[in-house]
């Protein structure tokens, strides 16, 4: 008699997506449209009944109304109070946080695992602080470092559960890297060209700013991030004042966000500081001393340039790098960042909106894992 032969490995099959609910379908729809609208639940609503009517969202089982509720219900939305004295409804804190994390997993999602994990270092090895990523093992590294639940889970994979045996090739370590405290102010130009030509470039900010706030306070706790923007002045904004962040009737004072930016840094004991600053535009705007501004949206103005390079070279000084993220592409605008980057001895990056997530993710996990001074 035959005997039978026990066979072990894996099924492959086409991949089933979980099936969502309906309102977390539209609560996903919900979150971007709240995101376009600087937090008006009104306006947001509003768009959300015209993509019903023409993509047909809803049914008769399950209406927009019973969305509404449904967002009371779970505490993503209240009842208020506006200052014109009627009554309205506003997001909660509960949303703020939901967009924030939304906004992680959009960026922070898109970007590549390598062979060697998510985010390499020139200060991988035998550090303090664990990565989550895994590689190879290699002769000299730490019995210690090995990954005994990741290697075993390899040597099953490769030899089967009838003639297990763990083969060196099966053994991966887990990466680390040295801790680095990383004290970050993100600077963004909120001056009226954020929104010119059709394009929607405040949106994109947002959701970058929203998305480095979620990693830092959750992944990186003791790292540091200070949010400020900048028009005609700069001022300082809170995390959760984010979703509710709009363009105004600004020119673009540089110097007055590199100078708060500064003060700001200058108070953290943190040796890595940074400044990533987010704009479109020239700076075409200084305040005097007399309190008057100084404006000039006509070309490059050589006195409110100098003053950006002298801004510069006082940031080098203080071993404080700056990264700037140009969104616009005009030849002598590129020309001035290039300028502030060498007087800075910093980095610049000229990309679309498309890929400014990405590369503010990288840039920060890159420098806080060295010492920048």
């Amino acid at each position: 008699m035959r005997k039978k032969q026990n066979r072990s490995g894996f099924v492959f099959k086409t991949y089933d997506a979980p099936q969502k609910f309906l309102f977390d379908q539209l609560l996903d729809i919900f979150q971007e449209l709240i995101t376009h609208t600087s937090g008006d639940f009104d306006e947001a609503m509003d768009w959300l009944k015209e993509l019903d009517k023409e993509y047909k969202l809803t049914n008769d089982e399950y209406t927009l109304d019973d969305f509404v509720q449904e967002l009371k219900d779970k505490g993503y939305i209240r009842e208020e109070v506006k200052p014109d004295g009627n009554n309205g409804t506003a997001i909660t804190e509960k949303t703020e946080r939901a967009i924030r994390k939304r906004a992680l997993d959009q960026i922070f999602g898109k970007l590549k695992k390598s062979s060697q994990g998510n985010h390499r270092s020139k200060l991988n090895g035998r550090g303090d602080e664990h990565t989550g990523d895994y590689r190879e093992y290699r002769f000299g590294d730490g019995l210690e470092r090995i990954s005994m639940t990741e290697s075993l889970r390899n040597a099953q994979i490769n030899n089967g559960a009838e003639d297990f045996r763990l083969r060196e090739s099966d053994l991966v370590v887990e990466e680390t890297h040295f801790k680095a405290q990383m004290s970050t102010v993100l600077m963004i130009d909120i001056s009226h060209s954020m929104i010119l030509y059709g394009e929607d470039r405040i949106t994109p900010a947002k959701k970058v700013a929203m998305a480095l706030a979620q990693l830092i306070t959750t992944r990186y706790p003791k790292d540091s991030l200070d949010i400020i923007v900048y028009g005609n002045d700069a001022w300082p904004i809170k995390i959760k004042d984010l979703p509710y962040l709009q363009v105004g009737p600004y020119h673009t004072n540089t110097v007055a966000g590199l100078n708060l930016a500064m003060d700001i840094l200058r108070r953290k004991r943190n040796s890595n500081k940074q400044i990533f600053n987010i704009t479109d535009g020239k700076p075409s705007c200084i305040k005097l001393k007399d309190g008057r501004y100084y404006k000039n949206p006509n070309g490059l103005d050589e006195y409110i340039v100098n003053k950006c390079y002298s801004m510069a070279r006082q940031a080098r000084k203080l071993h404080i790098p700056i990264t700037t993220f140009m969104i616009a592409n005009d030849p002598y605008l590129q020309q001035f960042v290039d300028n502030f980057t060498e007087a800075n001895q910093g980095k610049a990056f000229y990309t679309g909106l498309q890929g400014l997530g990405e590369m503010i993710f990288q840039d920060y996990e890159s420098n806080r894992k060295k010492r920048i001074k």
